[in-house]
């Protein structure tokens, strides 16, 4: 999934509003924020804990949480937020619900993307990425913001079997 998000990434770069338009889509994807929470993402939002790059969000519920952002992408957020002259509170996706989906929609079908592409896809795609990679799905509980670890577990459904004994492989025991 992580090529055909970056497909429509690029097809989305196209028209008047084709930064932000890229840019929504590929904090969907790189973040695996919900849609609400991302149309909500303010410049005061955008952080470091540790020396990396955060998103300071309040998720589901209001409940605050800390988000792993690339650096790269908080890059450039903060260059969006900057060259449009946004104010620290000011929505970096200054649009609806309706209309994310809508430009979510429209620039998978140009993108040439023949399944059903929608805000959420890009969270899962993300889970799914970060499983792969990282194995462990109560960091990847964490990231998510979810209360359980019964929501996450789906995302181990998705493994291949190469890909779950690489990780069963990876897990140390210490004495």
């Amino acid at each position: 999934m992580p090529t055909e998000v970056y497909q429509i990434v690029d097809v989305a770069r196209e028209g008047s509003k084709g930064d932000r338009n890229s840019l929504l889509i590929k904090t969907l994807f790189e973040t695996g924020l919900r849609i609400s929470e991302a149309l909500s993402l303010t410049p005061r939002m955008i952080g470091e804990y540790e020396g990396h790059s955060v998103l300071y969000i309040k998720g589901k519920g209001k409940k605050p949480r800390m988000v792993a952002c690339p650096d790269g992408l908080a890059h450039q957020l903060k260059s969006h937020a900057y060259t449009n002259k946004l104010n620290l509170d000011d929505r970096i996706f200054n649009i609806n619900r309706k209309r994310a989906w809508q430009i979510i929609k429209e620039t998978a079908k140009k993108a040439g993307i023949q399944k059903k592409v929608y805000p959420h896809l890009f969270r899962h795609s993300d889970a799914i990425e970060r499983l792969r990679q990282t194995g462990n799905p109560k960091s990847l509980q964490y990231h998510l913001g979810h209360s359980t670890t019964f929501m996450t577990m789906r995302y181990l459904t998705t493994l291949t079997a190469e890909e779950a004994l690489r990780i069963q492989q990876e897990v140390e025991f210490e004495k």
